[in-house]
């Protein structure tokens, strides 16, 4: 079999790993665990030196976030495949070796994911990737078995193996050479939306990306930072404005911007009024910085690999008025055809 690293990335979260990296060692034997950790303050470093001795570990000495703190990792390793792993998740049997299997198959797959449940309610699938994810026209991602809030419950309906547009970092196996390749994740989105900003450069570097729902794992989810986070809104908004703007075709950006930037004022009002107004100033404190980043950004856009822009599509229609409006809030419904 390939050389396999499982690589978790940890800050401050003795609990989880005391929870569950056991059964990751235990179900992970044709694989390397490696522990990364972002310069943690809690009791995570006493706990592995004490109970895993003889585990790999990376100390970093201040917190790079998820982006940083992965790039750091992986340039650092040399194996055939890297999975990344949240600490906050529960692996079963088997759970390597089909997706590492297809991937060896398909060498033109820079990466996969598995089929992500509900640790909370295993029924269920996870907000974070659930049986693969996508993204519609103006670049709001939704997943099979997860629109927006609505979670599907597993009954089957997503256990073939399907082409996706991104993977979720929550569990990703990624061909090293290709994280390498499109530069790693970028640093600047210190975490949320990372994963499918390089997923879609994957894609415009011609590469594909799958999910293996024979590969199953639970997701306990906001471990790191509680969707009640107006932080985590931040992040969000900010990072999705930049994913767009990085990736989408010059013409298209033209109308697709004016537009994300209303449909974010929408959003921001929604916010308010559903949870707190300090998630409506994250949002618009979002754009913000967006246009502060410009320049930056559009540095970045122009090293991007573009050689296969025409055939990288994403999904038509518009996710919130398909959502909101005409009620289609599962997969099938969206994809349904006329």
């Amino acid at each position: 079999m390939a050389n396999v690293a499982v690589v978790i990335l940890n800050y401050n979260g003795a609990q989880f790993l005391e929870q569950f990296l056991p059964s990751v060692i235990e179900h992970s034997q044709v694989a390397e665990v490696i522990i990364v950790d972002n310069a943690s303050t809690d009791s995570s470093l006493k706990f592995l030196k004490g109970n895993y001795p003889d585990l790999r570990l990376i100390q970093f000495e201040e917190n790079l976030g998820y982006t940083g703190g992965y790039n750091a990792a992986i340039n650092q390793l040399d194996h055939d495949y890297c999975v990344l792993l949240n600490s906050d998740i529960e692996v079963t049997s088997n759970w390597i070796e089909p997706v590492v299997d297809y991937m060896e198959k398909n060498p033109d797959v820079a990466a996969c994911q598995p089929k992500i449940l509900d640790y909370n309610d295993k029924e269920k699938f996870e907000y974070a990737g659930a049986s693969g994810g996508f993204i519609d026209t103006m670049g709001f991602p939704y997943c099979r078995g997860r629109v927006f809030d609505t979670l599907e419950t597993d009954k089957g309906q997503y256990d073939n193996i399907a082409a996706i547009t991104w993977a979720t970092g929550a569990c990703m196996f990624v061909r090293t050479t290709d994280f390498k390749k499109a530069g790693g994740f970028d640093v600047d989105f210190f975490a949320h939306m990372e994963e499918i900003d390089l997923c879609w450069r994957f894609r415009l570097m011609g590469r594909s990306l799958f999910c293996i729902p024979e590969s199953r794992v639970y997701h306990v989810g906001g471990g790191t930072l509680n969707k009640i986070n107006p932080r985590k809104t931040y992040l969000n908004f900010r990072n999705n404005l930049s994913l767009l703007f990085k990736n989408e075709s010059s013409f298209n950006l033209l109308w697709k911007l004016p537009l994300k930037f209303g449909l974010d004022w929408a959003g921001a009002i929604k916010l308010g009024l559903s949870q707190s107004w300090g998630h409506s100033w994250a949002v618009l404190k979002a754009q913000v910085d967006f246009l502060i980043m410009l320049p930056k950004n559009m540095k970045k856009r122009k090293r991007i690999n573009r050689t296969h822009v025409s055939k990288t599509q994403n999904s038509s229609f518009l996710l919130p008025y398909q959502y909101f409006v005409k009620g289609k809030n599962t997969f099938d419904k969206l994809h349904q055809k006329p």
